[in-house]
């Protein structure tokens, strides 16, 4: 189980100052405790590519920001991370909630079939994410309990010494 208190704990080891981004189901309770949190300031935008934009602002202008949307809000807005986050290399943490994971099989599928994104016991953006990250060259990590929390460290670290972008999943609700 992901929990927002050890969520936050784990912004807060990485002196995170802004998490910018746009709450779904998984991650209400993040952003409700974010909300009130006086370490850690919340943007909410509109659309998911007003955050990457944002966090690369805030990013140049010294801060310390992190990106929080679902994979659907990730698939729609690749060209914002494109022309900022991943062409500026900006050393920024985008955790993706991972709508539809459950849904999949097991094992996934290493390559799509035609018939793979119609299928309706299957959330095609689920089929679609990992796909689509390793196609970005968007390094991750995938997270599915407390447990596993330092893999947001491990990929903060990783951005911060490659100068780009990286990824965490988080493949629960964050309760």
């Amino acid at each position: 189980m992901l929990t927002t208190r050890r969520v936050l704990e784990t912004f807060k080891q990485l002196n995170i100052s802004h998490v910018v981004g746009l709450p779904d189901n998984s991650t209400a309770a993040l952003f409700h405790e974010l909300a009130d949190d006086p370490d850690i300031y919340l943007i909410t935008v509109t659309r998911e590519g007003e955050a990457f934009a944002t966090a690369a602002g805030l990013w140049i202008g010294g801060q310390n920001p992190l990106v929080l949307i679902q994979n659907t809000g990730l698939l729609e807005s690749g060209d914002a991370l494109r022309g900022t986050l991943t062409r500026m290399r900006i050393p920024v943490v985008v955790l993706v909630s991972y709508r539809g994971y459950k849904s999949l099989p097991t094992p996934a599928p290493e390559m799509l079939a035609p018939d793979d994104l119609s299928r309706r016991e299957v959330d095609s953006v689920a089929t679609l994410l990992e796909p689509t990250l390793h196609a970005w060259n968007l390094p991750y990590e995938l997270v599915s309990d407390n447990s596993e929390l330092e893999k947001i460290q491990a990929a903060y670290e990783r951005a911060q010494s490659e100068m780009r972008p990286t990824a965490v999943v988080i493949a629960e609700t964050i309760r």
